[in-house]
C-alpha cells in the first residue's frame, strides 16, 4: 500500500520503473505493478499492461484486464492497437471476450478498429467489423461506408450502418418530442419517461448522448446526463466534468455529479471536493466521493472528511464516515503488510 502511494505521488516519473517491473518481474510483482499503473493512469502504461493478457499466469492476466478497464478513459489508440494484436494472434475464446469487452469501454479504440477494416488479412477485417458491430459507435460510420466497397465486408457494413441509423433516429425522435413539451409542470415526467424509453440502448447510445449534453434545452441536457449516469460508461467522465464547469442548470449539474458517483472514476475527485460548499450539490458530491473506486485518491482530503463526519446533514456526515472508514481500513492493511514484511526479514 505504501509503495502504491509512493508511485501515485511520483506520477509519470514512476511509470518507467513500473513498466520495467511488468516486463521483468515475477507474477506477484507484475500484478502489483499493473495495479499501480492503473492508479497512476498514465497512457504509456497501456501497451505493456495489454501485453500481460497473454501471460502464462491466469492471475496476471486477470490483473491486467482489471487495470486496463480502470485506465480505459486515459488510454490512447496505441493501447487499443496493442489489444487488437491479441485478436490477430488468435488465442483462446476467453481472451478474445476480454479484449472485446475492454475495447468497448475505451473511447480511443474506434480509430485502430476502423483502420483494421483495411487490413490485408481478410480475417482481421472481419474481426474488426465484428467488434464494431458489438460497439455500435457512431464514430465508425464513415469508415463503414468506405468498407462497403469490400465484398467481404459489404453485408456487415450495411447491417451495422442500419443499426447505427436506427439508434440515432430513436434518440433524436425521443429528444425532439421532449423538447416539444411546453408545459413546465409536465417536463419532469416527460424527462423521466424519455430516460426509461432509451435506457435499454445502453453503451451504443453513449457518444450520441454526449452530443446532447450540449443541447440548448436544459431538459434535454438533463435527460442525456441522467441516461449517461445510469449507463455508467467511463466515456462520460470528462463530459460530466465539463458540464459541472460550464452548465448554468442546477439539475444538469446534479445529474452529472450523480453520474460521476455511479461511474466511480477518481479523475473528478478534486472538482467534487470543490463542490462540497455549494449547498444544492454538496450531498451529491459527498455521495459521489464515497463511491470513488480508488479510495486512496481521497486521502489528501482526510482532514476535511473528518470534520464533515459531524456535519448537521445526516447524509453528509454518513458518507464522510464511510470515506474515513475506508481510508482507516486501508492504512491498517498497509501497516499489517509492513509488519509482516518485517517479520519475514527477521526470520531470514
Amino acid at each position: 500500500m505504501r509503495a502504491t502511494a509512493a508511485c501515485v505521488a511520483g506520477g509519470p516519473k514512476a511509470v518507467d520503473g513500473l513498466i520495467h517491473a511488468l516486463e521483468t518481474g515475477d507474477p506477484a510483482l507484475k500484478i502489483e505493478a499493473a495495479g499501480m499503473l492503473a492508479r497512476v493512469k498514465d497512457a504509456r502504461g497501456g501497451p505493456p499492461v495489454a501485453a500481460l493478457l497473454s501471460d502464462v499466469d491466469p492471475l496476471v492476466r486477470k490483473a491486467a484486464a482489471i487495470a486496463l478497464e480502470q485506465m480505459a478513459g486515459v488510454l490512447d489508440s496505441t493501447a487499443a492497437a496493442a489489444l487488437l494484436d491479441h485478436l490477430r494472434e488468435g488465442g483462446d475464446e476467453e481472451r478474445r471476450k476480454v479484449v472485446v469487452q475492454l475495447l468497448g469501454v475505451m473511447p480511443n479504440a474506434i480509430e485502430p478498429l476502423t483502420a483494421m477494416l483495411k487490413d490485408p488479412d481478410e480475417r482481421a477485417r472481419l474481426t474488426a467489423a465484428e467488434i464494431l458491430e458489438h460497439l455500435l459507435d457512431p464514430r465508425s460510420a464513415d469508415a463503414l461506408v468506405d468498407a462497403m466497397a469490400d465484398p467481404s465486408l459489404l453485408q456487415a457494413a450495411v447491417r451495422i450502418l442500419k443499426k447505427l441509423d436506427a439508434i440515432r433516429e430513436r434518440i433524436d425522435h425521443a429528444f425532439n418530442a421532449l423538447r416539444d413539451v411546453e408545459e413546465s409542470e409536465l417536463k419532469e415526467d416527460a424527462r423521466m419517461s424519455t430516460v426509461i424509453d432509451l435506457l435499454n440502448l445502453g453503451r451504443p447510445s453513449v457518444e450520441i448522448l454526449i452530443e446532447y449534453l450540449n443541447d440548448d434545452d436544459w431538459v434535454v441536457r438533463e435527460a442525456a446526463a441522467d441516461l449517461l449516469g445510469k449507463i455508467g460508461d467511463i466515456r462520460a467522465v470528462e463530459p460530466f466534468i465539463e458540464r459541472l464547469r460550464v452548465d448554468k442548470d442546477t439539475g444538469v449539474k446534479e445529474l452529472a455529479v450523480k453520474g460521476l458517483g455511479l461511474i466511480g472514476d477518481a479523475r473528478p475527485v478534486d472538482l467534487l471536493v470543490e463542490l462540497i460548499p455549494i449547498r444544492p450539490l454538496r450531498v451529491f458530491a459527498i455521495e459521489a466521493l464515497a463511491k470513488v473506486k480508488d479510495a486512496e485518491r481521497l486521502r489528501p482530503y482526510a482532514e476535511l472528511f473528518e470534520r464533515l463526519k459531524t456535519d448537521r446533514d445526516g447524509l453528509v456526515s454518513y458518507n464522510s464516515g464511510v470515506i474515513i472508514n475506508k481510508l482507516t481500513a486501508m492504512a491498517a492493511q498497509a501497516e499489517e503488510a509492513t509488519q509482516a514484511t518485517g517479520h519475514v526479514g527477521e526470520d531470514e
